[in-house]
């Protein structure tokens, strides 16, 4: 890569320290970098003493999804979403499964076409899409890119999503409040000792993201967790992530529990097993969460939504796909409970 600045895109939020270095405030690693060097993420450079995104032109994934493959369950149920990721990521998950596109090495291994942000809301537009999700990656370390998307979609009446392992600085967070509509964010455990063993990095700032976007902004938050068997499974951990839930997001808040397929490094370790994602389901409820639903298990009857007033069946999914919906302007036809999303 030339290191003239020309043709590169500057970072946002990163400050200028002493001896041409910099730090990066966009994720909680709060990268110090020093001159020619790249960040934890391995897509952020710094080029004489200014800090430049290295993925900003160079989109790796790009196609149309149903939004309630992201997880989204309560945000616009059946549309679809325009799936877009640049390479990079700022943690090291040993489960990924992405991982080739998130785990950059070198800057060799950025890959992708350069698309521009009107390119992208024209194929979202084209392909009937109702948002634009950013994901497969970590989209805060192409903050930049997706910044200039979300902006043009909203130009176009189009939300914006993030689906995110909820790194970010609450300054980050505040940056995208003019047009970020919803986030999913992954609560992997309970514990700093899953977060530094299979991540590479610490739970509390996953937490304090969790309660910031839940109390200081207007985004849509949905919570997902990937059930690892053997690591995050107890009944104690469990019970510790849905309280906390409770307490700092609401009971209103979808929570999603996923069933952990052998990934990337992790090959040797079993699949979840459909009794602990019952039970972990059963644990929710009892806690007091509203809205709990398992994925990664076909015939489960735990995708659907149930009105919490009557029981009724509000929306039937069959995978991905919503077969029935049963909403009367978000609210349960037949109690007239008003159920927490955006519909």
């Amino acid at each position: 890569m030339s290191e003239n600045s020309e043709n590169l895109k500057e970072a946002m939020l990163f400050a200028r320290l002493d001896s041409e270095k910099v730090q990066c405030n966009l994720c909680n690693f709060r990268c110090v970098i020093p001159q020619g060097e790249c960040g934890r993420c391995r897509v952020r450079k710094n080029v004489g003493g200014t800090l430049y995104s290295l993925n900003y032109h160079k989109v790796c994934a790009a196609g149309a999804d149903p939004i309630e493959k992201k997880p989204f369950f309560h945000f616009r149920p059946g549309s679809k979403t325009f799936s877009i990721a640049a390479s990079g990521c700022n943690f090291k998950c040993r489960f990924c499964q992405n991982w080739q596109i998130s785990q950059v090495k070198s800057e060799q291994d950025i890959q992708g076409q350069n698309l521009s942000p009107e390119k992208i809301v024209a194929m979202a537009i084209e392909n009937k899409c109702k948002s634009v999700a950013y994901t497969y990656t970590e989209p805060t370390v192409f903050m930049e890119f997706a910044a200039a998307c979300g902006r043009e979609a909203k130009k176009a009446g189009l939300a914006n999503l993030f689906v995110s392992n909820g790194y970010m600085t609450t300054k980050a967070i505040d940056s995208a409040g003019g047009w970020l509509d919803a986030i999913n964010i992954d609560l992997k455990a309970f514990s700093d000792g899953y977060y530094k063993k299979l991540c590479g990095a610490k739970l509390r700032p996953v937490l304090e993201s969790i309660e910031y976007v839940a109390r200081h902004t207007d985004m849509w938050m949905e919570v997902t967790t990937l059930i690892v068997p053997g690591e995050n499974d107890s009944d104690d951990e469990l019970g510790a992530m849905a309280e906390f839930l409770v307490s700092k997001a609401g009971v209103d808040t979808p929570w999603h529990l996923s069933r952990f397929y052998p990934q990337y490094e992790c090959r040797d370790s079993a699949a979840t097993p459909a009794e602990t994602l019952r039970r972990a389901y059963d644990i929710a409820r009892r806690a007091g969460m509203k809205y709990v639903y398992i994925g990664n298990l076909p015939s489960a009857g735990t995708e659907n939504t149930y009105c919490p007033g009557c029981g009724g069946l509000l929306i039937e999914r069959d995978g991905f796909y919503v077969s029935q919906n049963n909403l009367d302007d978000g609210k349960c036809s037949d109690c007239g409970e008003k159920i927490a999303g955006c519909f």
